[in-house]
């Protein structure tokens, strides 16, 4: 069977659904559908307009995709992380950038993973939910979500966070996330972080850092990424470099492509791209 079809449709309800409507699915819509992963797909299928009676390629979207691709996931696995662990986050604004604590409702739909490629050629997202509210930190812009520090981002970060060794370089602060836990590693000497907002360094210098065990390792340098790769990969000092300098795909394809042309002026180091196989898709 040619899934293709059937790939570019998922994307397309799973875009409106988590961009239009991501808290239809409430408690009790749940509990009296049988309060299970089963469940829940067959209340983000009704969501989707699905109609899994009487359209045969509905009822191929809904088997093939909905049910394998939606996850109920555990918050306590994620709160104890060791970055939520250790570091507390207030509420704090410097020029219009905000850092602050939100949260992720009961049953509100996310995205927890790069799609998967399976061998008969479906692609599937990857949705999960909580049974309970979760609380996560976010930096805001003029009141938009710019950084976050939910699921998606730590099962996505994590392994690149295994590959860092020795001089680490990353392009892109957020909330730190990577910084700290390569920071945390014996193996790394050093992580040099390039960010190129001045406003972002100094909310994170003046109410992040402080608290890393190991920020003496950290060094930010306030440069934009290409300019800074542009002027120092020739020098093949870091042993791996990670990038994370996009918001999502929709943005991230030429970024992505653009820093990948850089490689080759540091051949003998490692390079990670997140949600790297998300981009690809794309391309």
């Amino acid at each position: 069977m040619d899934y293709k079809k059937y790939n570019d449709r998922v994307f397309e309800c799973m875009s409106m659904y988590l961009n239009l409507a991501p808290h239809f699915i409430n408690e009790q819509l749940y509990k009296n559908t049988g309060g299970d992963e089963l469940a829940y797909s067959a209340l983000l299928a009704a969501a989707c307009m699905l109609d899994t009676v009487n359209s045969a390629d509905d009822k191929i979207l809904y088997r093939k995709y909905f049910i394998p691709m939606v996850h109920r996931l555990d918050p306590a696995e994620f709160e104890c992380d060791a970055y939520y662990k250790t570091v507390k986050f207030g509420d704090t604004e410097t020029n219009g950038w905000r850092l602050t604590e939100l949260v992720c409702e009961p049953y509100e739909a996310f995205v927890c993973g790069d799609p998967e490629r399976l061998p008969d050629g479906r692609i599937l997202p990857k949705i999960g939910y909580f049974e309970r509210g979760f609380r996560y930190p976010a930096v805001l812009e003029d009141g938009r979500e710019w950084m976050t520090l939910m699921p998606n981002e730590i099962i996505t970060t994590k392994p690149h966070i295994e590959k860092a060794y020795g001089k680490v370089l990353t392009f892109g602060l957020g909330l730190g996330y990577f910084a700290f836990h390569a920071s945390l590693k014996p193996n790394v000497s050093a992580v040099t972080v390039v960010e190129r907002d001045e406003n972002v360094i100094k909310l994170f210098k003046d109410n992040i850092l402080p608290q890393f065990p190991y920020k003496d390792k950290i060094n930010i340098v306030c440069s934009d990424a290409f300019e800074f790769a542009k002027s120092n990969f020739k020098s093949g000092k870091y042993d791996f470099v990670f990038t994370d300098i996009w918001h999502d795909a929709s943005d991230g394809v030429e970024l992505y492509l653009k820093m990948k042309g850089y490689e080759k002026l540091s051949p003998k180091t490692e390079y990670g791209y997140w949600i790297e196989d998300t981009l690809k898709l794309y391309i």
